[in-house]
């Protein structure tokens, strides 16, 4: 059966987050006039994929217009030829094809030309609209700690270990850049041999221009591991702190070596926008959007993406007895009260990019919102405590909590009988990362929410390299006649190192 056009164009296409520029415009010249054709630059991939919509994202080596070609078939017969936007260099030629109007539980191909380039071929599947299997997974944190890209290890090689167990989707906890974290040609390994980097302009220091953050991106779609997940696996994506810096939060002045501008709203503002042109989130960066939204993936699943970065509060000991809005704010915590309330999937993943019982240090302060008291909750746990009992409160069932932000991989179950608050339901959380960065941990338990570790995969020494084989992805797979969820914790080579069942409560 072939696609319909009308359905397909309906809503129309437009750039990500620029105007469409004019056809007449002399930085558009006609292809006659240039002297080769246009090349796409990245790859291609697709994002925020639902029943019905998709976002295609590509790069150009110079101005051009985009075009995507969306088929039931891999050799395209009965494709729909869609105009896309013209990629410019008001974002650094990178552009977004929002698909509106797809059919809904299908496989689907798609292609991007450039004008009348050679075309570059990716595949998704949309959400169903009935119970059927489903399958993702998660991960964050690439070339992190001096890490990169090393080709004659396969460079990032944990992609191809989790395009081959053919996920729905990739949920990306954040880090998907290291913003901060310059790197050297070369880096001697524990055993003698040495590391060897892919290393460009941008990241041999710290970014901190709009330029460097975008090369930041453009860095990581050099590999090609990541391109050929890119093209199979359509991502949902959320940033956490490297992005920008490491561990930063809204009004900090950073005083660090290497910063000249130090004021972490600007430097925030050029990675946001990096970010929102080099991802296929449905954002448009000028327009203001907002990261944290809700991506509904068929009846049996919706999945809250969180952003505990753009409201945090200044790092503190974190014991502070009346803050209420330390991580999400009281916007976002109201709609992700009033989404889980409305949500009538049975299953309901909330993707959080800093974990909830892990204490993380940011020197002699506290990053996320654990802080190692055991007590009732203080600082950012009374934001948290306040949505766990507005879960329990409103009968929502059937909550799972997934992130990455500390290196290693856990599973931790929070009993309410083992807390000191103890107004909530019990859930589980699980950990899984880094994709190929420095592997860490184990981090300490907070008791404040009753956390019982069930699993842990850690390195065996501070800043393992991805050579170790320490880097990890977790990886969600619903049944679509039982509705039963399993969570996979996989290392490097796909290989389940902890599997949990979890049955759905009615």
């Amino acid at each position: 059966m072939e696609l319909d056009r009308r359905s397909v164009l309906r809503g129309g296409l437009v750039a990500g987050g620029a105007a469409l520029a004019s056809a007449a415009s002399p930085a558009l010249a006609a292809p006659s006039l240039l002297r080769s054709r246009p090349v796409l630059t990245h790859g291609v991939q697709a994002g925020d994929v639902t029943a019905g919509e998709a976002v295609i994202w590509a790069r150009a080596d110079r101005p051009a217009r985009m075009v995507v070609e969306v088929a039931r078939r891999p050799d395209f017969r009965g494709a729909v030829r869609v105009p896309g936007p013209y990629l410019t260099p008001d974002t650094d030629l990178t552009g977004k094809a929002f698909l509106r109007g797809l059919p809904a539980g299908t496989e689907l191909h798609y292609r991007v030309r450039l004008d009348d380039s050679a075309p570059v071929a990716g595949r998704l599947r949309t959400a169903p609209r009935d119970r059927r299997d489903l399958s993702f997974v998660w991960s964050g944190d690439l070339a992190g700690q001096g890490w990169g890209i090393d080709p004659a290890r396969g460079g990032y090689r944990i992609f191809r270990a989790m395009r081959a167990v053919d996920p729905d989707f990739f949920l990306c906890s954040g880090d998907l850049v290291y913003s901060d974290g310059p790197l050297s040609a070369t880096v001697a390994l524990p055993d003698g041999s040495t590391w060897r980097n892919v290393v460009t302009e941008e990241k041999s220091h710290i970014a901190q221009t709009l330029a460097d953050y975008r090369g930041q991106f453009r860095y990581n779609l050099q590999d090609e591991a990541f391109r050929a997940f890119n093209a199979d696996v359509p991502m949902l994506y959320q940033w956490d702190d490297h992005e920008v810096a490491n561990n930063w939060y809204p009004g900090e002045i950073l005083d660090r070596p290497g910063f000249t501008e130090k004021r972490a709203d600007v430097l925030a503002q050029r990675a946001r926008r990096a970010m929102f042109e080099y991802t296929p989130i449905a954002v448009r960066a000028q327009r203001g959007g907002r990261i944290y939204r809700k991506i509904s993936y068929g009846p049996l699943l919706d999945v809250f993406l969180l952003d505990m970065r753009t409201h945090k509060s200044p790092n503190t000991a974190g014991t502070e007895p009346g803050l209420t809005e330390g991580l999400l704010g009281a916007e976002q915590t109201a709609w992700l009260k009033r989404e889980l309330a409305a949500s009538r999937a049975t299953w309901k993943v909330i993707a959080n990019d800093l974990p909830l019982g892990l204490v993380v240090p940011d020197g002699a302060n506290q990053e996320a919102a654990a802080q190692g008291d055991p007590g009732l909750p203080l600082g950012r746990e009374r934001e948290i405590a306040d949505v766990l009992r507005h879960i329990k409160r409103r009968r929502v069932r059937n909550t799972v909590w997934l992130t990455a932000d500390v290196h290693y991989t856990a599973a931790h179950y929070y009993d309410p009988d083992k807390a000191a608050f103890q107004d909530f339901d019990p859930f589980w959380e699980f950990v899984s990362g880094p994709l190929n960065a420095g592997t860490f941990g184990p981090n300490t338990l907070d008791a404040t929410f009753g956390p019982q570790l069930k699993f842990q995969k850690v390195a065996p020494y501070a800043n393992a390299s991805p050579a170790a084989g320490h880097q990890f992805f977790g990886q969600v797979e619903i049944d679509g006649r039982t509705e039963e969820l399993t969570v996979n914790l996989r290392d490097i080579n796909g290989t389940v190192l902890y599997s949990q069942d979890l049955f759905p409560r009615r």
